[in-house]
């Protein structure tokens, strides 16, 4: 075997590595966004992962991988749908001629996972209300969405990547754009029952489950050392041989800085060390130094994650404030700090790592030029306005011709047991053998309980009916 055979080889393993690690974080965002929401809604709400990435995978196979990656022109691949076995096999050839260190089906995985990442960012900001059929719609064409602007960034044919915009991971491609789907579906559907009194402030709906919250941060934490540093797509970066680490680095750090930047912030502004201001913390780093991760120094990666973190506390109330319910922070903690770790990539992007990459420029803080900030700015304008408005004209169709929001009797109930038959938490609601309210259970010398009442309705009486709240 040739030693270009053995680095394909090299190339592949560690890229398919990555790509379960990014797949692993669908049970992150199921952790994470169950434990935020009413245990009412924990079975749906964690079980969407695998739907959705169900859906995404067949849909970004049979059209969005040729969209995004297939040869084509500076708007959109023309090539590569429903990809043959020599397609998926060979390297560096059409339709897919731009991954040139991987074969095919090893790109196909590895961008497959991000697509779902995004698609996961989505339903946060809708969550405990959207009906079921609009997951598989939506779904379908928010891969379409989502792979439009992938090219445009990420494919050496695209205009914004010919312009030398820098998104080393997505921070736009993936979490600005998942927010901003987020975003839309917020609007339409309007706020959860007795999200907002009559006066118009906000109420508070706590999530049931602080300790899955947790856990869901760790495990994304952990799966973005396939997000950032496997976006190197290739064990020697230019002239760097296993940059993929450095990337790592850069990713470490800046979660860090957002957890210790989450929790000061929130003793500051909340005047209480909030733990879920923390975990915001640090998911707004890691989705912050996405953009930057392989283009900037440590000390700048700090930076970015610590103001992220800073950014995402402020803004959870305040996109509440504006009449906004968005249960898990997806418009504050991915959008918001989307924008940040894209504009702070052209700040502090570094000359040298610019050129090892062949992207761009170095940023604004050693060129004194705002070239580079320029480009970043004029991606997001172009990324904001096309994901926003296909979203916004989608989803608004959907909810006039068919309605995408439950009624108020199935959200009241919980989405479990209206949606799909069954309980989450089964014993809480229900007389289980052997479990609390039941004879069995006290029997065992455990103290008798009642069946407690699902304790899980807002106080607050809904200002408007279900389908017209948007």
């Amino acid at each position: 075997m040739s030693n270009a055979n053995l680095l394909i080889a090299a190339n592949t393993v560690w890229v398919v590595i990555a790509a379960i690690l990014v797949m692993f974080m669908q049970a992150g965002f199921a952790f994470l966004e169950a434990g935020l929401t009413r245990m009412k809604n924990a079975a749906h709400i964690a079980g969407k992962n695998v739907l959705i990435f169900g859906i995404c995978s067949l849909v970004y196979w049979l059209v969005g991988f040729g969209i995004a990656f297939g040869d084509g022109n500076g708007i959109i691949g023309m090539h590569g749908f429903a990809p043959s076995v020599d397609a998926m096999l060979a390297v560096g050839k059409a339709p897919y001629s731009f991954f040139t260190t991987i074969p095919g089906a090893g790109a196909y995985l590895f961008e497959v996972v991000f697509a779902g990442v995004s698609l996961a960012i989505v339903w946060g900001a809708m969550a405990e209300r959207a009906k079921l059929w609009v997951y598989f719609v939506f779904g379908v064409a928010f891969t379409l969405i989502y792979s439009v602007t992938s090219h445009w960034i990420w494919h050496s044919g695209g205009w914004l990547f010919g312009l030398g915009m820098q998104d080393f991971a997505g921070s736009t491609v993936v979490h600005y754009q998942g927010a901003l789907a987020a975003l839309a579906g917020a609007i339409l559907l309007g706020p959860r029952i007795g999200k907002f009194g009559h006066d118009g402030r906000a109420n508070p709906i706590p999530g049931h489950n602080m300790p899955y919250a947790v856990l869901g941060t760790l495990i994304l934490w952990f799966g973005w050392f396939g997000f950032n540093p496997g976006s190197t797509l290739a064990v020697i970066t230019g002239d760097k041989i296993g940059y993929f680490g450095y990337v790592a680095l850069t990713t470490n750090v800046a979660a860090a800085a957002g957890a210790l930047g989450g929790i000061a912030t929130a003793w500051l502004v909340l005047k209480k060390p909030d733990v879920s201001m923390m975990l915001n913390g640090v998911i707004a780093a890691l989705v912050a130094i996405t953009a930057a991760s392989g283009f900037v120094a440590p000390w700048a990666a700090i930076v970015i994650g610590f103001l992220a973190a800073v950014i995402a506390v402020v803004a959870v109330p305040l996109v509440e404030r504006i009449g906004i319910d968005d249960p898990i922070g997806a418009v504050a903690v991915h959008g918001l700090a989307g924008v940040w770790g894209t504009l702070a990539t052209g700040l502090f992007a570094v000359p040298a790592l610019a050129s090892n990459l062949a992207t761009g420029s170095g940023g604004l803080v050693y060129t004194g030029s705002f070239h580079q900030v320029g480009v970043q700015a004029l991606g997001l304008v172009a990324v904001g306005a096309f994901t926003f408005t296909a979203s916004f004209g989608c989803l608004w169709t959907l909810k006039r011709l068919w309605g995408i929001r439950v009624e108020e009797h199935v959200e009241t109930a919980g989405l479990d047991v209206s949606e799909h038959g069954m309980w989450g938490y089964p014993e809480f609601y229900i007389p289980v053998p052997g479990g609390y309210g039941t004879e069995a259970h006290g029997h065992l010398g455990a103290p008798h309980m009642h069946r407690p009442a699902p304790a899980q309705e807002p106080a607050a009486v809904p200002t408007q009916p279900a389908e017209e709240a948007a």
